[in-house]
């Protein structure tokens, strides 16, 4: 089990890398907002944002990851922290990725609350009352289950109850 995750975690490396490297270094033309079918073709439609060659609206697989997100928006740019999102986490249909950017004092978020739905468990730890465990808990639930639709959907993962919520709400945000 152990290499089959290093496999899929060399894989997806792999997979950005060859789109970093790849990617022209003319500054990217507006990609066009796509509007297609994805019932009857097994794909689905994700906005990716951020620090990526060509953002908006890409067409993947169903079984995509945010890997194949990444790398379908033209892979990332220099300036890209990757450190700030899972890669191996699964996308669904109508979901935004946003790769945010390096900046001295770590990645950016633009209005200062922590997206829950790319965050790390270090970034989750600096969420008023979260600590270590329940950081990777909220890891495992989002990798387990997809991303959260709504900050309420934080009631789920063991641990956070209502009051727990409460003092953290305002610190989040999805996506």
């Amino acid at each position: 089990m152990e290499r089959l995750v290093a496999l899929v975690a060399l894989a997806i490396v792999a997979i950005v890398g060859f789109g970093y490297v790849w990617r022209s270094a003319d500054p990217p033309s507006p990609q066009p907002v796509v509007v297609a079918e994805t019932s009857d073709r097994g794909t689905i439609l994700v906005h990716v944002s951020g620090a990526v060659v060509s953002p908006g609206v890409v067409e993947v697989p169903v079984d995509s990851r945010v890997a194949d997100v990444v790398a379908a928006a033209g892979g990332v740019r220099a300036d890209a922290s990757l450190e700030a999102i899972n890669l191996a986490a699964p996308v669904h249909d109508g979901e935004q990725i946003i790769v945010p950017t390096d900046t001295p004092g770590g990645p950016a978020v633009a209005d200062g609350r922590v997206p829950i739905n790319t965050a790390d468990a270090a970034a989750l730890e600096t969420l008023p009352g979260v600590g270590p465990v329940l950081a990777e808990r909220i890891v495992a639930f989002r990798t387990q289950n997809g991303a959260f639709e709504s900050v309420e959907d934080l009631l789920d993962v063991p641990g956070i109850g209502e009051a727990k919520l409460a003092s953290m709400r305002e610190a989040v945000r999805v996506p």
